[in-house]
C-alpha cells in the first residue's frame, strides 16, 4: 500500500474516490438515511476538489482504496475501503497527516463509535460536541484535538 499526496484530480480518480467513499458510508454510516447518503455523496466530488490537500492510499495495482484531505491542521475527511478496515491502513494515513501535515484536530460523527474509538486510539481527545452536523442534519459531532501530550501510537 503507497500513500501520495494528490496535485491532480482527475474525473476518473473524483470518480473512484468518491465509489470509496459511498462503500465507507454505507459500511460505517448505519445513522443515515438512504436519502442523505444519496444527498451528501451529490457534495462529494466538489469536496475532493476543493479541500487544500487531498492524500490517497493506492494498491499494488494502483487502484485508491483510500483517501484523505486536510485543511490547515484539522483532517476533513478520511474514508477506507470497507476491505481495507482492520489493516492498519487508516492507523497509518493518520500518522501520516499528523507527522507530515501537521494535523491536530478531527471532527468525528457521535453516531459512529467505531470512529472515535478509532481516533481516540490514535490520540484525539474530545473538546466540544454539537447536536448537529455541519450541514444542520440531526447527527451530532465530536470535535477532537491531538493530545498534547503525546500524540499517535506508534
Amino acid at each position: 500500500m503507497k500513500i501520495i499526496v494528490i496535485k491532480n484530480r482527475s474525473k476518473e480518480l473524483i470518480e473512484q474516490l468518491t465509489n470509496v467513499w459511498e462503500e465507507s458510508v454505507r459500511a460505517s454510516h448505519l445513522f443515515l438515511t438512504e436519502a442523505e447518503i444519496i444527498e451528501i455523496k451529490h457534495f462529494i466530488p466538489e469536496g475532493l476538489k476543493a479541500v487544500p490537500t487531498l492524500v490517497i492510499a493506492v494498491d499494488d495495482k494502483k487502484k485508491p482504496v483510500g483517501f484523505m484531505g486536510t485543511s490547515t491542521g484539522k483532517l476533513e475527511m478520511l474514508f477506507l475501503a470497507p476491505n481495507e478496515w482492520g489493516k492498519s491502513l487508516g492507523k497509518r494515513m493518520v500518522q501520516y497527516c499528523i507527522n507530515e501535515l501537521s494535523v491536530k484536530e478531527v471532527t468525528v460523527n457521535k453516531e459512529n463509535p467505531q470512529a472515535y474509538g478509532f481516533y481516540e486510539k490514535m490520540g484525539f481527545v474530545p473538546y466540544k460536541c454539537s447536536d448537529c452536523d455541519e450541514q444542520g442534519r440531526p447527527h451530532p459531532i465530536i470535535y477532537m484535538k491531538l493530545n498534547s501530550t503525546g500524540g499517535a501510537e506508534a
